[in-house]
């Protein structure tokens, strides 16, 4: 026996209006992301075409724990090969209130996943609106904001940072977001991105540094250094480090093994700019432009004052 299903209502009727705009909804809130290759070889994938398009990146990023917290410094110079594009690129990327991430490799991979474990957060509003539901900070413990990039209102993608904040009520440790990076790009292994960024803050267990690279791996520490420049900035980090600095010390170290890096290696240049990282929050301490230090930390000696015997024939 058939039975005659013309006359039946379609599923719409069933669902409604309002279970579309749900479905909607939750499309919406969906973390940005990218489609797979409908291929089993993901590491092998247009292996050949990755190699094709990959110019030479340049840069220096750096930072270290001590005493009062962290400090977090880079430079501010875009290059693709010997061709510079930029001097004025941001490096540091806010995560929230109290974790920072630094960029290296490919600029658009780094900001986009940075984007996508949070975005800086403004600390003076009080109430927020969160789709249609509002979020006082004050019910949410060691939380202060969640919001969206452009305002106050969640209407497109959902942060992972904050999606762990809503769900648990307390801000995301450094190992957390570390972790949460490195899963995702894990996932893209083989696949052309090009990331290798620290995540640095402060939680509840204290200061936090992790090394998070493309292919998915992660490093605990206290001092690193990333980019083309990193050997130069090494060499005065591991000469100048200790854990007992102060905050100025410890910035005017930072800012040091930064001008250093640019001065002898030609990707980075720019500004040197300098974060530190502690109980309160990140606070931004200086950003010097490196052809300005260069009179303070590589000061030229007059050939007047030289012995015959010191100079060196051309």
């Amino acid at each position: 026996m058939k039975f005659d299903t013309s006359g039946l209502e379609s599923t719409a009727s069933v669902f409604g209006t309002a279970g579309r705009e749900l479905v909607d909804g939750f499309a919406a809130a969906a973390p940005p992301a990218f489609e797979l290759p409908v291929t089993k070889d993901f590491d092998g994938f247009q292996k050949e075409a990755v190699q094709m398009v990959k110019p030479a990146k340049g840069t220096t990023t750096l930072a270290f724990i001590f005493k009062e917290g962290v400090i977090v410094a880079a430079d501010s110079r875009a290059s693709m090969g010997g061709y510079i594009s930029s001097q004025s690129v941001k490096k540091i990327i806010e995560i929230n209130p109290y974790m920072l991430g630094t960029m290296a490799g490919g600029a658009a991979d780094c900001q986009f996943w940075h984007r996508n474990l949070g975005i800086k957060q403004p600390r003076d509003l009080s109430v927020e609106t969160v789709g249609t539901v509002m979020v006082d900070p004050g019910t949410l413990p060691g939380v202060d904001l969640m919001v969206a990039d452009g305002g106050i209102s969640f209407s497109g993608v959902v942060i992972q940072c904050r999606l762990h904040e809503l769900a648990n009520k307390r801000r995301i440790s450094v190992t957390g977001a570390s972790k949460l990076l490195a899963n995702i790009l894990f996932s893209y292994r083989g696949m052309g991105l090009s990331v290798g960024t620290m995540i640095a803050g402060w939680d509840e267990t204290g200061p936090g540094l992790y090394y998070v690279d493309s292919e998915g791996g992660r490093l605990k520490g206290t001092r690193f250094s990333v980019g083309s420049g990193s050997p130069y900035a090494y060499g005065v980090l591991d000469s100048g480090y200790r854990f007992d600095m102060s905050i100025e010390e410890a910035g005017e170290l930072g800012r040091r093994a930064i001008y250093h890096a640019t001065f002898r290696d030609g990707a980075s240049g720019g500004v040197a700019s300098v974060y530190y990282v502690g109980a309160n929050g990140w606070t931004k301490l200086s950003g010097d432009d490196v052809s300005e230090l260069h009179y303070k930390y590589y000061p030229t000696v007059s050939t007047e004052a030289l012995e015959p015997d010191q100079m060196v024939e051309a």
